[in-house]
């Protein structure tokens, strides 16, 4: 059986489409304090520990990695960030420096290391232009972007809209585009990762909103495989175990997710969404407009 993978913090349940692709290639032992039931049928263990104490759990995983080898370290979660650096620096597995782990973990820190690059933020007539994500493959010094993905926001602070992925995206060409996306990775010292890298269009070019150092969430990973055959999923469990990276694209395909929230008598909103494919981007919109 393949060494198991570490997966620190299970994250929201849109991650079952992920955790299921990579528990498929390895077994897979969650760190966290409680298991949901999404993520049962995907996990080969449980450690229970909270990933956000750093130290201890760090501690606690050197002890578990002495008596059971893992094969690599994983997260979707920002505040386990710098957890995860430690515990990859101790057992000299792939993973980010703890000193970018840090950076990627405090607003402040990467704010300031953007503008150093010279990559400024929004401005105050820059907040209606698009918004698009760069879904990157950062494999040593090759900065591959896989797919881009574009978002209609929802209302101010609230939750996304759609997503959509198209293989033919236009904007894959622009050199712009793409050299803000290599220098947002350069100025944080990431390397050896997926990242996920939200921008903004401007008339002033493009503007990096955030960056995510780890695969993005809104099933984002489904809808990239969907349109290009980039599996965003093997591809982070290849890096964090340091097996071959195959980012290859095979479709030449769209994929659209439509989200929505619906909620039923004293039961919490419950996120909802339609998804869809095609060829091109307009055989999404009718069908999702058709939803």
């Amino acid at each position: 059986m393949p060494q198991p993978v570490l997966l620190l913090g299970a994250g929201p349940a849109a991650y079952g489409v992920p955790l299921e692709r990579i528990a498929e290639a390895r077994p897979v032992i969650l760190v966290d304090t409680a298991v949901p039931g999404w993520a049962r049928p995907f996990l080969s263990g449980h450690l229970p520990a909270d990933p956000t104490h750093e130290a201890e759990t760090a501690d606690a995983l050197a002890r578990y990695a002495d008596r059971h080898p893992v094969a690599g370290v994983l997260t979707w979660t920002r505040e386990h960030l710098r957890t995860a650096a430690r515990i990859t620096g101790h057992l000299g597995l792939p993973g980010l420096s703890y000193e970018t782990a840090g950076a990627c973990t405090d607003p402040v820190t990467s704010t300031a290391l953007l503008a150093r690059h010279r990559l400024a933020p929004d401005g105050p007539g820059d907040l209606d232009g698009p918004l698009v994500s760069a879904e990157t493959v950062v494999l040593d010094d090759e900065v591959r972007i896989a797919a881009l993905t574009r978002t209609t926001p929802g209302a101010p602070g609230g939750l996304p809209l759609r997503h959509s992925v198209h293989a033919h995206d236009g904007l894959l060409h622009n050199r712009f585009l793409r050299q803000t996306v290599e220098r947002a990775v350069r100025a944080l010292g990431l390397t050896h990762t997926v990242a996920h890298v939200r921008l903004r269009l401007t008339g002033r070019g493009p503007r990096v909103t955030g960056v995510v150092p780890f695969l993005p969430g809104d099933l984002i990973p489904w809808l990239v495989e969907r349109a290009t055959g980039v599996d965003l999923a093997g591809v982070a469990l290849a890096m964090a175990c340091g097996t071959f990276v195959d980012a290859t694209p095979s479709r030449q395909r769209a994929a659209a997710i439509r989200f929505a929230e619906s909620a039923g008598g004293a039961c919490l909103p419950t996120r909802v969404y339609w998804v869809a494919e095609g060829e091109d981007a307009a055989e999404c919109d009718r069908a999702l407009g058709a939803a």
